[in-house]
């Protein structure tokens, strides 16, 4: 008779991390499949990309969306400021955008010193208990960072 396989491996002492169960495959540890309906599926990273360098965190879809919302409504406050030729604008509302998640984010703008949308900056935090950035960055390129996200996450 043929020689029997060896045993499966014994299970890890620790729990592994759920980025590796996004879908039910099976791997050497498990040799069955592990339903993904058994382990929380983490957020994927969002890159920002800024005037110098980049930061990259978790982030989830339906932030995302929040987020762009939020940034399409500062965009008619831009064009709202702008639009007024130099005269007497109604002040507009400045956008706090803030997400707490795995990170806590936050999109700062005012709209009011501005003088076209494509100039405007925003003020971004990102910070979780060990570390904390603070940085501006160009209000288009994070329009189309996050528009980028939402598209890849769909």
């Amino acid at each position: 008779p043929p020689p029997l396989p060896p045993p499966p491996p014994p299970p890890p002492p620790f729990p592994l991390p759920c980025s590796l169960f996004l879908f039910p495959v099976p791997c050497s540890l498990f040799p069955i499949p592990i339903p993904c309906s058994l382990f929380p599926i983490m957020s994927s990273p969002l890159t920002l990309n800024l005037v110098e360098g980049a930061i990259s965190f978790s982030f989830n879809p339906q932030a995302a969306s929040d987020l762009q919302a939020a940034l399409a409504q500062l965009m008619q406050s831009l064009k709202a400021t702008a639009n007024s030729g130099g005269g007497k604008a109604n002040p507009q509302k400045s956008m706090e955008y803030r997400y707490t998640g795995e990170v806590f984010l936050e999109v700062f703008c005012n709209p009011n010193i501005w003088p076209t949308p494509f100039a405007a900056k925003v003020l971004i935090t990102v910070r979780d208990e060990r570390i904390r950035v603070t940085t501006e960055a160009q209000l288009s390129r994070l329009i189309e960072d996050v528009n980028l996200y939402v598209e890849s996450s769909a």
